[in-house]
């Protein structure tokens, strides 16, 4: 018998909701976004249910983000049902756990990136841990950081978050709670002591018992150069700053942005410029981005590179970022005639 991908349990007053697929990092599914979205619903009137918690199974991490081989090998074939249902189901979800009417514990531990950060970071109680790596690397998918990457990032502290969505780079637990990504620092040695005690046990209380000191975050020696070099709108002029820098770290993040699709760094830095007044506005707009990555970007392209043939040799179209002029970029903000209406 296959198991689940997603387990569902309930424990005294908690709702827990485990990822299963750990031989695939908890990549999420449609499938997995719809038997999330059930649990939610059904506990969100339960009156024996206080507080729901959502987990990894495995050793490596919560999620890894979203099945994009599966997106991938969809959108290649010409069949674009898959990433429409799946991007059309899994922003609704992120929208209800936002929204939620009772605490949602979001436990980061491990690896969170993409799809695990839009099921975690929009929860009322965000926890990381010493082994937390959390980030949005989608620029290097010719994709946009979606989930609500864009409205997360944009309200990051200074320019923490520009730098984070250009470089795809990923963070530890101190430098997510410096960058407003989580609330929590809790050691990975008492999850199991944590999650028994929220199974009875007022939220708030019981991870006030379970904190842990917070180590100094990483990203705080180079607010300045950050801040500095990622202001403003223009890609180009974000790169031409960070290779002025004498900083090591700037010359660094330089050298990985220029690996990135050129589209999808102009198309995610004008997203994040784009003054969100809610979550729904971003996610609104990231499900237009994500299907355009689908059919004009290089999202195809960038997951073969990275997961299918895994050469790490991807072909961008266009390869340079002057290549990627204004009108191009509009195209991506341009709403599609069968776009749906996500949200009210």
């Amino acid at each position: 018998m296959t198991e689940s991908e997603i387990l569902v349990s309930e424990n005294g007053s908690l709702g827990r909701i485990t990822l299963n697929r750990p031989k695939a990092l908890n990549s999420l599914t449609l499938g997995m976004v719809r038997e999330m979205t059930e649990a939610v619903e059904r506990w969100r009137d339960a009156e024996h249910i206080r507080a729901i918690l959502i987990d990894g199974a495995g050793e490596r991490g919560l999620c890894a983000g979203g099945d994009v081989r599966a997106l991938h090998d969809a959108a290649k074939a010409g069949d674009e049902s898959l990433p429409a249902a799946f991007w059309t189901e899994e922003y609704r979800l992120n929208s209800a756990l936002a929204n939620y009417p009772k605490p949602v514990v979001g436990i980061m531990d491990g690896i969170c990136m993409g799809g695990g950060v839009g099921i975690t970071a929009h929860g009322s109680h965000r926890v990381v841990t010493e082994r937390s790596k959390v980030g949005m690397p989608e620029t290097g998918i010719g994709f946009i950081p979606d989930v609500g990457g864009t409205y997360l990032m944009s309200r990051t502290p200074g320019e923490l978050g520009t730098h984070l969505a250009l470089t795809g780079g990923a963070v530890g637990g101190a430098d997510a709670l410096y960058c407003d990504l989580a609330d929590h620092y809790v050691d990975s040695a008492r999850l199991p002591e944590l999650v028994e005690a929220l199974s009875s046990g007022d939220v708030d209380e019981v991870l006030a018992v379970f904190a842990a000191p917070v180590p100094e975050p990483a990203l705080a020696e180079h607010r300045e150069w950050i801040d500095a070099a990622y202001a403003g709108s223009d890609v180009e002029a974000v790169l031409a700053r960070l290779r002025e820098r004498p900083e090591q770290a700037a010359q660094d993040a330089a050298t990985t942005i220029e690996t990135k699709s050129p589209t999808a760094l102009k198309v995610t830095l004008r997203a994040m410029r784009s003054g969100y007044e809610s979550l729904e506005q971003a996610l609104t707009l990231e499900y237009r981005l994500a299907m355009a990555c689908v059919r004009i970007g290089d999202f195809v392209e960038g997951v073969r590179a990275a997961l299918v043939d895994k050469d790490r040799n991807p072909q961008w179209s266009p390869t340079t970022l002057s290549e990627v002029d204004e009108s191009r970029v509009q195209k991506f903000f341009e709403p599609a005639s069968d776009e749906p209406k996500l949200f009210g």
